[in-house]
């Protein structure tokens, strides 16, 4: 049987001192340490001040996905979007989500609520941005040579039945992520994490 070695652990200590003179740095985590899901470069930095940091270099894309039944895929798009330095996160129908699966990255990128698909896309349209469903739906073009516009709302359904009809029609493009295997489609989650790291490639 072989044994684990040491669990590695997440994070820094109390800082030693002097503190450095830095107002982005909250008090309590100097103090007691920082433990955070955080990248080494926040070690120790409020959250407000994170937040701050991660709005003035989001890319111009944001990222929404239908709730109608509470999806429990949902915190894993929150926690991509924030991985991939989206604009803002999209949640069209329930106002509730399952956080879990965000890892507390809800806290760091701003967060919206549509109580449906055609107030989604009368905001997007009203900032500027292209809605681009993503789905394996009839009519969608294959992600690595479809248009995905810089300004853009990259829109994914339900776990399951997927984009809504109604969610299919306020799209301006639709977009597919090639499969080679048997099911038909991947979850939102893991779509998401696609969809998004092909836009970065192009624009990011």
């Amino acid at each position: 049987m072989t044994e684990l070695g040491p669990q590695r652990e997440v994070g820094v200590g109390p800082h030693p001192g002097p503190w450095p003179d830095d107002p982005r740095l909250d008090p309590e985590l100097l103090a007691h340490g920082d433990r955070r899901n955080v990248a080494d470069r926040y070690r120790y930095w409020t959250v407000e001040a994170i937040r701050a940091d991660l709005a003035s270099r989001a890319h111009p894309f944001h990222v929404a996905i239908e709730n109608w039944q509470h999806d429990f895929n949902i915190g894993a798009v929150v926690r991509n979007a924030n991985a991939f330095a989206a604009r803002a996160v999209h949640v069209v129908g329930r106002r509730r989500w399952n956080r879990r699966g965000a890892m507390k990255t809800e806290a760091y990128l701003e967060v919206r609520h549509h109580p449906d698909v055609g107030a989604l896309a009368e905001w997007s349209a009203a900032a500027g941005l292209a809605v681009v469903g993503v789905d394996n739906v009839i009519g969608a073009v294959d992600l690595r040579a479809a248009e995905l516009p810089r300004e853009s709302v990259l829109l994914f359904g339900q776990e399951g039945p997927g984009l809504s009809g109604e969610a299919v029609a306020a799209c301006e493009g639709l977009v597919a992520i090639p499969q080679a295997g048997s099911t038909r489609s991947i979850n939102a989650g893991a779509a998401s994490a696609v969809a998004m790291y092909e836009w970065v490639r192009r624009h990011g």
